[in-house]
């Protein structure tokens, strides 16, 4: 029944998370933690770091991860199987429409219509990770203890870095780690 449940989780992922991996956070979440709780918002917020940090599509990982975790190795074949069918089944049906039919307004006009869509699914993504690291709690409160600067300023000057300098994500990642870990070691949380 879990192999079941896991191919149908993310055959679902799989099958309606247009936009890329960014897109299909909100969707990743809705399976694993709302609908079948397998991870709570702690551990989605780890299982989107891994993902970032393997080299991949972001989808594929968090599939492999989550069956992983949930049945081993057959467990992470069976989510990752449901997680690509879809994408495998739309790009063939999709490639062939659209070098027939790529000059017709209406396709155009579909296409733009998706955009907005993306973009919103993309800032929900990126809500669903931020969240849960800068309130313990993983909802927003700033009740005692619930709250941590610390993140906030790493994300407000990785922001600041990619956008005004261009920098590497993945230099800015690193230095993000550095950052952390300097900062545990000197007040002696490590």
């Amino acid at each position: 029944m879990l192999y079941l449940q896991l191919f149908l989780a993310f055959l679902q992922v799989g099958a309606f998370s247009f936009g890329g991996g960014y897109a299909a956070m909100p969707l990743i979440s809705a399976q694993v933690v709302d609908k079948y709780g397998w991870l709570n918002a702690s551990d989605f917020a780890d299982l989107v770091t891994i993902s970032q940090m393997t080299p991949g599509p972001i989808a594929i990982n968090s599939a492999t991860f989550v069956g992983n975790q949930l049945a081993g190795i057959p467990g992470a074949l069976v989510a990752t199987v449901g997680v690509a069918i879809p994408s495998c089944v739309f790009v063939t049906l999709i490639a062939v429409l659209y070098t027939r039919y790529k000059e017709l307004p209406v396709l155009k006009d579909a296409l733009t219509a998706l955009r907005p869509a993306v973009v919103s699914m993309i800032l929900v993504a990126g809500l669903i990770i931020l969240i849960p690291t800068i309130f313990k709690s993983g909802e927003i409160s700033f009740s005692k203890g619930n709250f941590s600067l610390r993140p906030l300023l790493l994300f407000v000057g990785s922001v600041f870095a990619l956008r005004k300098f261009k920098l590497d994500p993945i230099l800015v990642m690193v230095a993000c780690g550095i950052i952390e870990l300097v900062v545990r070691l000197a007040i002696g949380e490590i």
